[in-house]
């Protein structure tokens, strides 16, 4: 890889993940991609350093040798601590003196004063593309100029007040945020993501070895209209923006003639919010000859027999559809304004029209009981999903859970730049362990009811489930 001026990175190793190693479907750094496929259309250079398969000794010594002189850095609330260490890394290595370290990602909004006293030199503040480009081609002719006197060095500083969406410490030291950035209205716009910049042989092989197919990830939208209460919005905020399905499917097209994945991942986070531009997706797809599998997230709400239809035809083997409870009110607690009977119907509509359903489930809301759980149990045997994912619930800073719950938090007690928002913890109806049991029994007695459905006799693995089940249970009850 040559020297580059800006070097895009994202700070998460998979290494040090071991949920993930378990799971084992690592998706790349779309959002960096672009940065760098839309700073190659400005022709400024750059080159990306893609950390998932890496590591921090590696990364670093790579630092040392190219020596950029920006490093643009995602991150979110999983990589920020090794963002941190990577910012402390660079400023106390002293070939790395003159590197300006540049923070982007959905972590920045709520932490950008945090990220400059912890050594960031600027902080990009939503959508990056624009306003990434215009900051550093400003540091860059800042470069250029050979008189660095008291008037340029002030005339620097306004110079780079004016650029929308970034944050900094003042020539007073004083932290400086800089208006909103517009968010970009027609994304057909922006260019496809640089997946060449990146070694996608790393994703593919994984997925195949451990899931016996390979697959990959794109985007088709920016933002969501909806306003879940847990939902972070940091970066693209309540918007719909969405790109044409002619430009969507040229985009597959090039995906499939140099990589040929088996399958793809929709990223975005109602697939189907648009039955008109999935008419129009399912459509392009058969006027350019494009075949693709894929499995999207979408909401009940958008769903219908027909949307089913487009999904079926357009490739859809997956259909994911959030629910976060079985319980109604919590979902109205949440604001997810759905109906729990939506979701158990378009579950079972789905698998009916030979598309599998899966579908998550979010564990110890504020002020969510037993009754609640046990609603979320029934819903889930009733509706029966191919598959189901469940977390236990934590505030976001932004959501409007975090703002519920923060006077009553445990964050105070957190060193911010050591911990994540993960660690954010409240008091809930009961104790964390609790939580932990709870999610144990929601699985194995789930499991066990739909291994019954199919085996239809007792198993060596039923009565594990069920044994299992009944452990948790009493444990809940100690734990309570």
């Amino acid at each position: 890889m040559p020297n580059p001026d800006v070097l895009l990175t994202h700070a998460y190793f998979l290494e040090e993940d071991a949920g993930e190693q378990k799971i084992m479907k690592p998706y790349p750094p779309l959002g960096i991609l672009y940065i760098s496929a839309f700073l190659d259309l400005q022709n400024i250079d750059n080159e990306v350093f893609d950390t998932t398969f890496s590591n921090k000794k590696t990364f670093f010594d790579f630092l040392i040798t190219h020596q950029p002189k920006y490093v643009g850095i995602y991150t979110n609330l999983v990589t920020k601590v090794n963002v941190i260490k990577i910012i402390n890394f660079i400023k106390n290595e002293q070939s790395l003196k003159s590197t300006k370290i540049i923070v982007g990602g959905p972590d920045t909004r709520y932490n950008a004063e945090n990220l400059l006293n912890n050594k960031a030199d600027f902080i990009v503040i939503g959508e990056g593309e624009n306003t990434f480009y215009e900051l550093i081609a400003e540091l860059k002719r800042q470069e250029n100029i050979s008189e660095n006197t008291v008037k340029s060095v002030a005339e620097n500083i306004e110079n780079l007040k004016k650029i929308a969406g970034i944050a900094f410490f003042d020539e007073k030291k004083q932290f400086f945020l800089s208006p909103e950035r517009t968010k970009i209205k027609e994304i057909d716009g922006l260019p496809f993501p640089n997946r060449h910049k990146i070694n996608f042989d790393n994703y593919l092989n994984s997925w195949k070895q451990n899931h016996g197919y390979s697959a990959m990830t794109i985007s088709t939208m920016r933002g969501c209209p909806y306003t879940c209460k847990w939902c972070s919005r940091a970066v693209y905020g309540v918007s719909y923006r969405r790109r044409s399905a002619k430009n969507v499917v040229a985009e597959l097209k090039q995906i499939l003639e140099k990589y040929n994945p088996d399958m793809f991942w929709f990223v975005d986070d109602v697939f189907s919010v648009s039955f008109k531009w999935l008419e129009e997706f399912t459509q392009e797809l058969e006027n350019q000859s494009v075949t693709i599998k894929y499995e999207c997230i979408t909401r009940a709400d958008r769903m219908n027999e027909n949307v089913i239809h487009l999904l079926k035809k357009s490739g859809c083997f997956r259909v994911w559809i959030g629910a976060e409870s079985g319980s109604q009110k919590v979902i109205d607690m949440m604001d997810r304004r759905v109906r729990v009977e939506q979701v158990r119907e378009m579950i079972q509509l789905s698998q009916k029209q030979g598309i599998e359903a899966g579908t998550f489930i979010m564990l110890g809301y504020p002020n969510e009981t037993e009754e609640d759980i046990l609603e979320t149990i029934k819903h889930l045997k009733i509706s029966n999903p191919d598959i189901f994912t469940i977390t236990i619930a934590y505030p976001i800073k932004g959501t409007e859970l975090y703002e519920e719950i923060q006077s009553e938090s445990n964050e105070k007690e957190l060193d911010w730049a050591k911990t994540t928002d993960r660690q954010i913890d409240f008091p809930r109806t009961y104790t964390r362990q609790y939580y932990a049991h709870a999610v144990k029994y929601v699985q194995s007695e789930v499991n066990f009811h739909k291994l019954q459905l199919k085996a239809k006799h007792f198993s060596k693995r039923g009565l594990s489930l069920k044994m299992r089940s009944i452990y948790h249970k009493l444990q809940m009850q100690i734990k309570k």
